[in-house]
């Protein structure tokens, strides 16, 4: 899932010697998650809305499957996003915890640049990289 631009959050500036994952910087990343998961729940509310607004019986079956298509699509993106929730939910736990910012797997740094681009990242580029290369030669 495509994550929306955070426009009303300036980049996180460290400063030289700053320790990482700082209260400032889980501070920063805690009120991007907290934007994200209001933006999500939002559009999740005005879906359900406009599908119980626009739940209309047509009599031509072309009309009727376009609608049902229409909707399927609409569920499953609401889905992702019920998802995407869930994971912030987790990201906003591990700031809790003092375990944000660092990876599953090697437990290294995942790196503000990283965090900024996907803030619910869980793994360092090193064993992101490693894992999409598994999953291409599993699906091969």
């Amino acid at each position: 899932m495509q994550f929306p631009e955070h426009k009303t959050f300036a980049p996180y500036q460290a400063q030289p010697g700053e320790e990482y994952m700082n209260p400032a910087q889980l501070d920063h990343f805690r009120q991007i998650l907290n934007q994200l998961k209001s933006e999500l729940g939002e559009d999740i509310d005005r879906t359900v809305h406009t599908m119980q607004d626009e739940a209309t019986v047509f009599a031509d079956p072309n009309d009727r499957a376009t609608q049902e298509s229409d909707m399927s699509l609409e569920l499953r993106n609401r889905d992702r996003e019920r998802k995407m929730i869930k994971k912030i939910e987790d990201m906003l736990e591990k700031i809790d915890n003092g375990e944000y910012g660092f990876c599953d797997s090697c437990g290294i740094e995942i790196g503000l640049p990283r965090l900024e681009a996907r803030p619910t990242a869980t793994l360092c580029i090193d064993c992101k990289t490693l894992d999409e290369f598994r999953e291409r030669q599993i699906a091969k």
